[in-house]
């Protein structure tokens, strides 16, 4: 199990941030703007998503769904702490739609992860990415930021660089991702492009993975060290 670099993403990020106006002019669809809050969100869904690969906390655990709805939470309203600044009835009406929106809420995606234990990690991450934003769409907003935290877990959590969005691969994920946001879950014919769609992803996930964006062993090795000197 890996740890994040979690100044290496924010530097990418930072990057990103100069030239995303003129990516986001070639993209199929328009994104919203990358700004500071955006970004400021993201890095927190990114430092919750290393406590929870140090916590050893399985996601697809029943008992822990409910932190597919914590992630959420983070990247639309910010840390833990800043939700009373955000639209609880749109995180109330998040929870219902997540628990039983049929066919399209998490009991589909975990049962898909449940069906798929052979395939390799970069196949899940993209088949889980894939059925977050394919409709129904897991959640009401948010579900591009929150899939690319979801798949960076699975990701790390089989010692794989995360999915960082960079100036070298935001138009090869946004494009894709126009397409997965308009095709149903429900269409016979879409459950038959499903396979192939989840592998052309998963090879692009892999291709533009970078070490960078994995702590250093001795980073990780220092910080449980620190940990066990505090516990004592």
């Amino acid at each position: 199990m890996a740890a994040l670099n979690l100044q290496a993403i924010e530097s990418s990020f930072r990057k990103l941030q100069k030239v995303f106006p003129e990516i986001n002019l070639s993209l199929f669809e328009r994104r919203d703007a990358l700004d500071d809050e955006v970004v400021r969100n993201l890095l927190a869904g990114y430092a919750m998503v290393n406590r929870l690969l140090k916590d050893g906390v399985d996601l697809f655990a029943m008992g822990n769904l409910h932190y597919w709805l914590e992630l959420n939470a983070v990247v639309l309203c910010g840390p833990a702490g800043s939700e009373p600044a955000c639209n609880r009835p749109l995180i109330e009406a998040t929870e219902a739609r997540f628990y039983d929106q049929p066919d399209g809420g998490i009991g589909d995606i975990v049962d898909w992860v449940h069906r798929n234990p052979g395939k390799n990690v970069w196949r899940r991450a993209a088949g889980v990415f894939i059925r977050i934003l394919s409709e129904p769409q897991l959640f009401i907003e948010g579900n591009h930021r929150t899939g690319a935290l979801i798949m960076s877990y699975m990701l790390a959590r089989e010692n794989c660089p995360p999915f960082v969005l960079t100036e070298k691969n935001a138009r090869a994920f946004f494009n894709p991702s126009s397409v997965f946001k308009k095709s149903s879950k429900r269409n016979i014919l879409m459950k038959l492009k499903m396979p192939g769609l989840t592998r052309a992803f998963s090879e692009f996930l892999e291709c533009q993975a970078n070490k960078a964006f994995l702590a250093k062993a001795e980073s990780v090795k220092k910080s449980a060290d620190e940990t066990s000197i505090h516990a004592n």
